[in-house]
């Protein structure tokens, strides 16, 4: 399936196969523009989301507690984290806090200087950290990490989309009625009608 379409400067894009085009706009943000040649959105779609992202990540961390720790898979009692819902619409680059999430899971220590593990429960100052000394210890930038990478997840499901259905263009403008370029304003049609 090869659709294609007319864009505002003429030139005809093919949006080769929408499926592959919004797998690959999830798996990382603008290649699936990038697949169908509309690169100049890639370029933009990549920095603007993945920078959102990082973003997020970078005040969501430390060197101490390890960094992305905004990113986390946990829906255990006492730990629901809804961010990641929207956080994983990023692709690849949420998909750490998942495999972080199963080995803490399995008893398994965290990888990589806790980056994306899941908090530990409990309420001691031991380490891995608990949620209650990340939201101490990183104070508001938890909370604004967790919403920037939040954001940057929905908004490529919305560059998802486009890279689906294509771009949305106006309707062209139709010709009027023939018989409305006949009449003149103020004719005796117009003012029966007013009567």
């Amino acid at each position: 399936m090869n659709e294609s379409f007319v864009d505002e400067t003429g030139q005809t894009v093919s949006l080769k196969d929408p499926w592959t085009a919004a797998f690959l706009a999830w798996l990382l943000p603008g290649l699936g523009h990038w697949y169908q040649g509309r690169r100049e959105k890639a370029v933009l779609f990549f920095a603007c989301i993945l920078g959102t992202f990082l973003y997020g990540c970078y005040l969501g961390g430390s060197s101490q507690l390890g960094y992305a720790r905004v990113v986390y898979y946990s829906f255990r009692p006492g730990d629901t984290r809804l961010y990641y819902l929207c956080q994983v619409g990023v692709g690849l680059p949420a998909l750490p806090a998942l495999v972080q999430a199963m080995r803490v899971r399995q008893g398994k220590p965290a990888l990589w200087n806790n980056f994306m593990a899941p908090p530990r429960l409990g309420s001691d100052d031991r380490d891995p950290p608990t949620l209650d000394r990340l939201n101490y210890e990183l104070h508001s930038y938890f909370d604004l990490g967790s919403l920037f990478t939040a954001v940057a997840g929905l908004l490529n499901i919305l560059v998802i989309f486009d890279a689906w259905g294509g771009p949305v263009f106006p309707e062209p403008k139709r010709p009027a009625d023939p018989g409305d370029r006949n009449r003149s304003p103020g004719s005796a049609e117009d003012e029966s009608r007013s009567a």
